[in-house]
């Protein structure tokens, strides 16, 4: 992924689909850890920064503020 650049907010697409078959995340929480929500079942993740801007595919909708 050639921009990283990621906001509060904003639905980005994951490498992995989640078990509930929707590949929709929503950024929720941001700092030395990031807090995705699955917009298909609402589950919820918590994952090192390093680790999310590994996996993320990319960013379907940005948050305009």
């Amino acid at each position: 992924m050639v921009d990283k650049e990621f906001m509060l907010n904003d639905v980005v697409e994951m490498k992995k689909a989640h078990p509930c078959g929707t590949n929709r995340w929503k950024v929720i929480r941001m700092g030395m850890d990031i807090r995705i929500k699955c917009e298909g079942c609402d589950h919820t993740v918590l994952m090192p920064r390093k680790e999310f801007t590994r996996k993320i595919k990319k960013i379907l909708v940005r948050n305009e503020e």
